[in-house]
Protein backbone atom coordinates (compact mmCIF):
# COMPACT_ATOMS: atom_id res chain seq x y z
CA UNK A 1 0.00 0.00 0.00
CA UNK A 2 1.73 3.51 -1.02
CA UNK A 3 1.54 6.47 1.67
CA UNK A 4 -1.51 7.89 -0.56
CA UNK A 5 -3.67 5.47 0.11
CA UNK A 6 -2.85 4.81 3.85
CA UNK A 7 -2.97 9.20 3.85
CA UNK A 8 -6.82 8.63 2.55
CA UNK A 9 -7.75 5.44 4.49
CA UNK A 10 -6.82 7.77 7.61
CA UNK A 11 -8.69 10.45 6.18
CA UNK A 12 -11.26 8.30 5.56
CA UNK A 13 -11.19 6.90 9.65
CA UNK A 14 -11.21 10.42 10.69
CA UNK A 15 -14.08 11.64 8.58
CA UNK A 16 -16.12 8.29 10.23
CA UNK A 17 -14.89 9.84 13.85
CA UNK A 18 -16.18 13.46 12.86
CA UNK A 19 -19.41 11.80 12.04
CA UNK A 20 -19.54 10.29 15.37
CA UNK A 21 -19.41 13.61 16.88
CA UNK A 22 -21.85 14.83 15.18
CA UNK A 23 -24.23 12.55 16.03
CA UNK A 24 -23.30 12.84 19.82
CA UNK A 25 -24.18 16.71 19.04
CA UNK A 26 -26.97 16.22 17.35
CA UNK A 27 -27.93 14.18 20.26
CA UNK A 28 -28.01 16.48 22.78
CA UNK A 29 -30.74 18.92 20.90
CA UNK A 30 -33.27 15.38 21.56
CA UNK A 31 -34.83 14.58 18.34
CA UNK A 32 -35.55 11.50 16.40
CA UNK A 33 -36.36 11.27 12.56
CA UNK A 34 -39.32 8.88 11.38
CA UNK A 35 -40.34 8.86 7.70
CA UNK A 36 -38.43 11.50 6.82
CA UNK A 37 -39.43 14.31 8.77
CA UNK A 38 -37.79 15.54 12.43
CA UNK A 39 -39.45 15.14 15.68
CA UNK A 40 -38.21 17.54 18.79
CA UNK A 41 -38.77 16.08 22.34
CA UNK A 42 -41.71 18.39 23.44
CA UNK A 43 -39.79 20.35 25.84
CA UNK A 44 -37.40 20.89 23.23
CA UNK A 45 -39.92 21.83 20.55
CA UNK A 46 -41.69 24.36 22.81
CA UNK A 47 -38.40 26.18 24.18
CA UNK A 48 -37.35 26.95 19.95
CA UNK A 49 -40.55 28.18 19.48
CA UNK A 50 -40.61 30.36 22.22
CA UNK A 51 -37.09 31.66 19.90
CA UNK A 52 -39.29 31.95 16.54
CA UNK A 53 -39.60 35.77 15.63
CA UNK A 54 -42.42 36.16 13.39
CA UNK A 55 -41.75 36.57 9.83
CA UNK A 56 -43.85 40.57 9.60
CA UNK A 57 -40.59 41.57 12.66
CA UNK A 58 -38.40 39.69 10.87
CA UNK A 59 -38.62 41.21 7.66
CA UNK A 60 -39.24 44.84 9.30
CA UNK A 61 -36.12 43.84 11.18
CA UNK A 62 -34.29 42.98 8.30
CA UNK A 63 -31.50 45.40 6.46
CA UNK A 64 -32.99 47.38 3.64
CA UNK A 65 -29.79 45.90 0.95
CA UNK A 66 -31.04 42.19 1.62
CA UNK A 67 -34.14 43.17 1.12
CA UNK A 68 -33.10 45.37 -2.05
CA UNK A 69 -31.06 42.14 -2.84
CA UNK A 70 -33.50 39.34 -2.59
CA UNK A 71 -34.47 39.28 -6.19
CA UNK A 72 -31.46 38.31 -7.68
CA UNK A 73 -30.71 35.71 -4.91
CA UNK A 74 -33.61 34.12 -5.85
CA UNK A 75 -33.95 34.31 -9.67
CA UNK A 76 -31.35 31.51 -8.88
CA UNK A 77 -33.95 29.13 -8.84
CA UNK A 78 -34.57 29.34 -12.89
CA UNK A 79 -30.72 28.14 -13.77
CA UNK A 80 -31.09 25.84 -10.47
CA UNK A 81 -34.07 24.03 -12.13
CA UNK A 82 -32.64 24.15 -15.68
CA UNK A 83 -29.58 22.36 -14.41
CA UNK A 84 -31.66 20.19 -12.01
CA UNK A 85 -33.12 18.85 -15.05
CA UNK A 86 -29.77 18.37 -17.53
CA UNK A 87 -28.03 16.61 -15.25
CA UNK A 88 -31.33 14.49 -14.64
CA UNK A 89 -31.08 13.85 -18.62
CA UNK A 90 -27.68 13.50 -18.81
CA UNK A 91 -27.30 10.67 -15.97
CA UNK A 92 -30.25 9.23 -17.55
CA UNK A 93 -28.88 8.90 -20.98
CA UNK A 94 -25.69 9.01 -21.19
CA UNK A 95 -23.97 6.78 -17.39
CA UNK A 96 -26.47 3.58 -18.58
CA UNK A 97 -23.58 3.61 -21.84
CA UNK A 98 -20.77 4.08 -20.16
CA UNK A 99 -21.59 1.80 -16.99
CA UNK A 100 -21.61 4.52 -14.72
CA UNK A 101 -23.44 3.74 -11.34
CA UNK A 102 -26.49 6.89 -11.31
CA UNK A 103 -25.65 9.06 -8.28
CA UNK A 104 -28.98 9.25 -5.47
CA UNK A 105 -30.22 12.75 -6.02
CA UNK A 106 -32.08 12.29 -2.56
CA UNK A 107 -28.32 11.73 -1.21
CA UNK A 108 -27.32 15.23 -2.00
CA UNK A 109 -30.95 17.32 -1.84
CA UNK A 110 -32.12 17.38 1.52
CA UNK A 111 -34.73 19.22 2.88
CA UNK A 112 -35.07 18.84 6.57
CA UNK A 113 -34.90 22.32 7.81
CA UNK A 114 -38.22 23.16 7.26
CA UNK A 115 -39.05 20.76 10.89
CA UNK A 116 -37.26 23.62 12.90
CA UNK A 117 -40.10 25.44 15.16
CA UNK A 118 -37.66 28.61 15.83
CA UNK A 119 -37.34 29.44 12.19
CA UNK A 120 -40.50 31.71 10.63
CA UNK A 121 -41.88 30.97 7.01
CA UNK A 122 -39.10 33.48 5.17
CA UNK A 123 -36.65 31.80 7.08
CA UNK A 124 -37.91 28.43 5.92
CA UNK A 125 -37.83 29.28 2.28
CA UNK A 126 -34.59 30.23 2.56
CA UNK A 127 -33.07 27.66 4.07
CA UNK A 128 -35.13 25.26 1.31
CA UNK A 129 -33.44 27.40 -0.72
CA UNK A 130 -30.02 27.31 0.18
CA UNK A 131 -30.52 23.37 0.61
CA UNK A 132 -31.62 23.10 -2.69
CA UNK A 133 -28.79 25.80 -4.20
CA UNK A 134 -25.98 23.57 -2.36
CA UNK A 135 -27.36 20.17 -2.63
CA UNK A 136 -27.57 20.16 -6.18
CA UNK A 137 -24.18 21.33 -6.89
CA UNK A 138 -22.54 18.48 -4.71
CA UNK A 139 -25.19 16.70 -6.76
CA UNK A 140 -23.76 18.07 -9.93
CA UNK A 141 -20.35 17.37 -8.95
CA UNK A 142 -20.91 13.99 -7.92
CA UNK A 143 -21.90 13.40 -11.46
CA UNK A 144 -19.05 14.98 -13.08
CA UNK A 145 -16.43 13.61 -11.21
CA UNK A 146 -17.58 10.35 -11.79
CA UNK A 147 -17.46 11.59 -15.70
CA UNK A 148 -14.25 12.73 -15.15
CA UNK A 149 -13.25 9.02 -13.68
CA UNK A 150 -14.37 7.58 -17.02
CA UNK A 151 -13.06 9.83 -19.43
CA UNK A 152 -10.03 11.73 -17.58
CA UNK A 153 -8.90 10.28 -14.56
CA UNK A 154 -5.40 12.16 -14.80
CA UNK A 155 -4.40 14.45 -12.01
CA UNK A 156 -3.41 17.94 -12.68
CA UNK A 157 -0.15 18.75 -12.89
CA UNK A 158 -0.48 21.66 -10.03
CA UNK A 159 -2.36 21.20 -6.81
CA UNK A 160 -6.31 21.70 -6.87
CA UNK A 161 -8.57 23.52 -4.54
CA UNK A 162 -11.23 21.13 -2.50
CA UNK A 163 -10.27 17.88 -5.28
CA UNK A 164 -13.33 15.51 -5.34
CA UNK A 165 -13.39 12.24 -3.30
CA UNK A 166 -12.69 10.22 -6.50
CA UNK A 167 -9.69 12.35 -7.44
CA UNK A 168 -6.98 10.81 -5.31
CA UNK A 169 -6.91 7.39 -7.14
CA UNK A 170 -6.35 9.65 -10.57
CA UNK A 171 -3.27 8.87 -12.18
CA UNK A 172 -0.27 10.80 -12.10
CA UNK A 173 0.09 13.71 -14.29
CA UNK A 174 2.86 12.50 -16.48
CA UNK A 175 2.58 8.56 -15.83
CA UNK A 176 1.64 7.49 -19.42
CA UNK A 177 1.93 3.64 -18.59
CA UNK A 178 -0.05 3.62 -15.81
CA UNK A 179 -2.46 5.68 -17.74
CA UNK A 180 -2.56 3.20 -20.89
CA UNK A 181 -2.55 0.16 -18.35
CA UNK A 182 -5.35 1.03 -15.62
CA UNK A 183 -7.72 3.26 -17.17
CA UNK A 184 -10.30 0.43 -17.85
CA UNK A 185 -9.72 -0.72 -14.57
CA UNK A 186 -10.84 2.74 -12.71
CA UNK A 187 -13.44 2.47 -15.15
CA UNK A 188 -14.84 0.04 -13.69
CA UNK A 189 -14.52 1.09 -9.89
CA UNK A 190 -17.25 3.31 -8.12
CA UNK A 191 -17.89 2.73 -4.63
CA UNK A 192 -20.88 1.69 -4.19
CA UNK A 193 -23.26 4.21 -2.46
CA UNK A 194 -24.37 3.90 1.17
CA UNK A 195 -28.31 5.28 2.23
CA UNK A 196 -27.22 8.34 4.44
CA UNK A 197 -28.11 7.61 8.36
CA UNK A 198 -29.76 10.79 8.16
CA UNK A 199 -32.06 9.89 5.59
CA UNK A 200 -34.51 8.67 7.83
Amino acid sequence: MSQIDELILRIKGLQEELEIEFKKKRDEFEFIIEEKRVRFAEEVARQQRRLKIGWLRYLVGARLLNVLSAPIIYAGFVPFLLLDLFLWLYQTVCFPIYHIPKVLRTEYLLFDREDLPYLNIIEKFNCFYCSYGNGLMAYGREIAARTEQYWCPIKHARRIKAAHEHYPRFFEYGDAESYKKGLERLRREYVKEKPSSTSG
